[in-house]
């Protein structure tokens, strides 16, 4: 791969080494020697192993469950890269943390998501690189270059392999999420239904209304996040009270903290499909109606644009 900043330097925190070893592999890099480890009352000690100065370094880390800890992971690294003279360091984050705060919610609440693009770029980051980010404002938050990618064509083209076109239909789970399903139905020429629910609290969810006749047709549900997988299941069951054939559900970040695998397991949904921007748990790996879509080639190929200083928002043209 060409590079325009230096030698180019793969370093991989904790929270999804498949992933950045999958990354490397396709770009035909070997991960570079760092050591990430935890002292006796869990401070984080990071250690680069090899030279890097001059280098342009791209750090891959999701900031997922335990959040905390890995977010200071991604900071000590990248403070450890500065001082170590890499020329240019840019954060890979697949799945950023902290992005469902991304406005005040009441009178005294935070904008936390605000603050952690703060932190990553006072730590010294140059340019951050993630994937689907919950709100697209948040971009305007880091005062550095930040690429948001897009899961859509990997899902896409595992669709057009799955389905018959023809017999589908798009539904986003909630009205906040219509323009992310009608951007993925436009691609594959399918309609579009809503649904309309009601949030009591958070983590829960109850569906309330179907936008839309989907009786007859095969419903994939498409959104960024799933966590505990209540509106997912509720979403289903609404569906096929409507006379939906089949529910699949198309989701970029798989959170499914909690009971949420065996309460997918359980649904009626016929799979549910994420992407590995967050590692999965023995429980997700070992349910059914679960599978995962790999986004190394995706992120690999941002990477090495971004390396040669091409464009990167081409790849979703």
């Amino acid at each position: 791969m060409s590079a325009k900043n230096g030698a180019v330097k793969l370093v991989a925190g904790n929270s999804n080494l498949v992933l950045a070893r999958e990354i490397g592999r396709w770009l035909g890099l070997e991960l570079t020697k760092a050591s990430v480890r935890r002292f006796a009352d869990n401070e984080i000690f990071v250690e680069v192993l090899e030279n890097v100065r001059g280098s342009d370094v791209y750090v891959i880390q999701s900031t997922s469950y335990p959040t905390n800890d890995h977010l200071m992971e991604l900071l000590i690294i990248t403070d450890a890269l500065r001082r170590a003279s890499a020329r240019r360091i840019t954060a890979v984050i697949p799945y950023f943390g902290y992005a469902r705060q991304d406005r005040k919610v009441g009178s005294r609440s935070p904008i936390s998501a605000k603050l952690v693009a703060n932190l990553i770029t006072r730590a010294g980051t140059d340019r951050v690189l993630t994937l689907d980010l919950h709100a697209g404002q948040i971009q305007g938050f880091f005062d550095i270059p930040t690429d948001n990618l897009y899961a859509s064509p990997v899902m896409v083209r595992d669709i057009k392999e799955r389905f018959e076109l023809g017999k589908l239909m798009v539904v986003s789970p909630d009205v906040g999420g219509v323009v992310r399903a009608r951007g993925l139905a436009k691609r594959i020429s399918a309609p579009l239904a809503i649904i309309d629910k009601r949030r009591e609290r958070a983590g829960e969810s109850e569906v309330m209304n179907v936008i839309g006749d989907v009786a007859g047709y095969t419903c994939i549900l498409i959104d960024d996040i799933v966590d505990s997988g209540g509106t997912l299941v509720n979403a289903a069951d609404a569906l096929l009270a409507n006379g939906a054939r089949d529910v699949y559900a198309y989701i970029t970040h798989g959170v499914l903290s909690g009971a949420a695998a065996a309460r997918i397991a359980g649904s009626k949904l016929k799979e549910l499909v994420i992407t590995d921007s967050i590692q999965p748990t023995d429980a997700v790996s070992k349910t059914g109606n679960i599978r995962l879509l790999s986004i190394a080639g995706l992120i690999g190929e941002a990477i090495n644009r971004t390396a040669a200083e091409q464009s990167v928002s081409s790849l979703f043209d």
